[in-house]
């Protein structure tokens, strides 16, 4: 039997399986999961260090590596983000809505699983136990294809959560992890329309455009974050400095960070030399076109090319504009619709700009690194989807569902 069918066959059966187990059985196995995490730290970190002299010996970016790096402290953000899903209302069963027509036929909407999800990823280890704590809390079985830059690290981590899941008489084949790496493998993964119902790309621009060019199982576009924040007229400039250093310096290798800077002519004779200060001190590079360098003459040139990057890492464009329409036609045209900010204290300016830029997340007075499942109370994210079918945003446990309608009668044919 093929390789990728067999796994198919398996998380199918652990699947219909998982949609019928209790919510106290599920949350059991979560807590589980997150104590054999904990309790294997040192095995894990030390397939992790493999992983990191592998990527170095690549010449693997800095950034890159830090999104593969664990550490203690990881793993336990990992464990705790187990145990907050477990602490999430259970999505499978609940009735979304309720129907009565006049013949009396009572129609409920109730949310149901979506089955199998397949997760296509690079690098970042964390995604794995987050994508299991989702997936399992949902009623879903999960095949994971990572890359070949994590793979000890994933297969550490799966290995000791299935273990977990077996001491507790559980089905271990709820969570499955594709092995071989290679490009033809991958590839024959995003065809697999028999066993899986939904495939989600998590990593750079490459992967996604290769997944959903390539892909037959439905996807649900994630990631890519050329994000933005418009610094208006009015904006507090020690408010903006503060926002947009956090918003580009705390993780340069991750989607909600700021990539692009957008600024109001009125205030940028002020504010420009503020923020080329405190992120020159970070070794962060600005670019921005001759009008922005007449005001900073540190600051590199930029090309049309700077506005639609995602750098992922120390380098920042800058574009100045004359009001805040033209932000938001700049930001429209060039965001890849992840997250974008606006920094004013003119009310009437925020609300235009949360109701006109259309992205998944809109801010107003804050950084964009808030674009995170956890952050928004969702324990965990299976992805931030930048599109917008079926859903958008950090995606929580109800985005891992679907519905059925069950319609209760007493007797009604149609005439």
């Amino acid at each position: 039997m093929d390789y990728l069918e067999s796994l198919g066959i398996r998380a199918k059966r652990a699947s219909e399986f998982l949609s019928k187990l209790d919510p106290a059985s599920k949350n059991l196995g979560l807590r589980a999961a997150a104590e054999a995490l904990k309790k294997n730290t040192a095995d894990i970190l030390a397939a992790n260090q493999t992983d990191i002299a592998n990527a170095r010996k690549k010449g693997i970016s800095e950034a890159l590596i830090d999104r593969l790096t664990l550490s203690e402290e990881r793993i336990c953000q990992m464990a705790d983000g187990i145990i907050e899903v477990s602490e999430l209302k259970d999505p499978i069963g609940e009735v979304l809505e309720t129907i009565v027509r006049p013949n009396g036929l009572h129609i409920d909407k109730v949310a149901v699983p979506m089955g199998v999800i397949g997760i296509i990823y690079e690098s970042r280890p964390n995604v794995t136990a987050d994508a299991f704590a989702l997936c399992f809390k949902s009623g879903n079985a999960t095949i994971l294809r990572g890359g070949s830059d994590a793979i000890n690290s994933n297969k550490a981590i799966v290995n000791f959560i299935r273990d977990a899941l077996e001491k507790e008489k559980l089905p271990d084949d709820v969570i499955l992890i594709v092995t071989d790496t290679s490009r033809e493998v991958a590839t024959e993964f995003m065809k697999l329309n028999r066993y899986i119902d939904l495939l989600f790309p998590r990593g750079g621009a490459g992967l996604i455009q290769s997944v959903v060019e390539n892909a037959t199982v439905p996807v649900i576009e994630t990631g890519v974050g050329n994000c933005h924040i418009y610094v208006d007229e009015s904006a507090d400039t020690d408010m903006a400095v503060n926002i947009i250093d956090n918003a580009k310096t705390q993780r340069f290798g991750v989607c909600n960070a700021a990539e692009s800077l957008v600024i109001h002519r009125g205030i940028a004779k002020k504010v420009i030399p503020a923020i080329y200060e405190r992120l020159s001190s970070k070794n962060v590079e600005m670019r921005g076109a001759d009008d922005v360098r007449e005001i900073v003459s540190g600051i590199a040139g930029a090309t049309e090319e700077d506005y639609a990057r995602e750098y992922l890492g120390p380098i920042i464009s800058v574009k100045l504009v004359d009001n805040i329409d033209h932000a938001i036609e700049h930001i429209n045209q060039y965001s890849t619709h992840h997250s974008e900010a606006i920094i004013t204290e003119n009310r009437e300016n925020a609300e235009k700009f949360l109701n006109e830029v259309d992205s998944a997340c809109v801010y107003w007075n804050a950084s964009t690194r808030f674009t995170d499942g956890y952050e928004f109370g969702f324990g965990s994210e299976i992805g931030i989807s930048t599109q917008k079918l079926h859903a958008r945003g950090p995606m929580g446990l109800r985005a891992l569902t679907s519905y059925k309608y069950q319609i209760k009668g007493t007797g009604q044919i149609r005439g």
